[in-house]
């Protein structure tokens, strides 16, 4: 039974791959002095087209860690990926005040992007792009920011679909 267990364990963490983007010490000053936290920023992705951002926090690394995970889980975005490995149009998101801009790219050109943005999007799977943060330097806010440009992607066929036409039409 316990072979199983541990079997299966192994199973889902080959599927979902998780980075730590930021882990900060914070402080809460109470009335005895002041009590030590950590805050960790984790991204969590299959490189398959899910990937979710997570924040977690605890008087511990690891169990910041562990519940940054699980916060991402539950925040999971579909990303719909082309032939290319790349996004179907190009588009902006926000979260903050960090703007993330988004285009696609030819096949060989790469993930060109900086900081939490290119681990957000090499965690969903994307293989060539290229990004820009703007306004922001903050992980988090920048992080949040390309996960709300990757969900608000559309493919053709939903546009297609949306407009009541088929996608042969929807080029003419």
């Amino acid at each position: 039974m316990a072979n199983r267990r541990k079997g299966k364990a192994k199973e889902k963490e080959t599927d979902w791959q998780e980075r730590v983007v930021q882990i900060r010490r914070v402080t809460k000053v109470v009335k005895g002095g002041k009590k030590l936290s950590f805050r960790a920023i984790v991204i969590v992705g299959n490189e398959r087209g899910q990937v979710g951002v997570g924040v977690g926090k605890a008087s511990d690394v690891i169990g910041a860690v562990r519940k940054g995970v699980a916060d991402g889980k539950k925040h999971l975005v579909e990303v719909p990926l082309t032939k290319a490995n790349s996004i179907p149009h190009p588009v902006n998101g926000a979260g903050g005040g960090a703007k993330v801009m988004m285009r696609p790219a030819a096949p060989g050109t790469g993930v060109i992007a900086g900081g939490a943005v290119r681990t957000v999007l090499e965690l969903a799977g994307v293989k060539n792009i290229l990004a820009k943060q703007l306004g922001s330097g903050n992980p988090l806010n920048n992080a949040r920011a390309a996960a709300n440009a990757l969900a608000s992607l559309r493919t053709f066929s939903e546009v297609a679909e949306e407009r009541g036409v088929s996608i042969e039409n929807l080029y003419a």
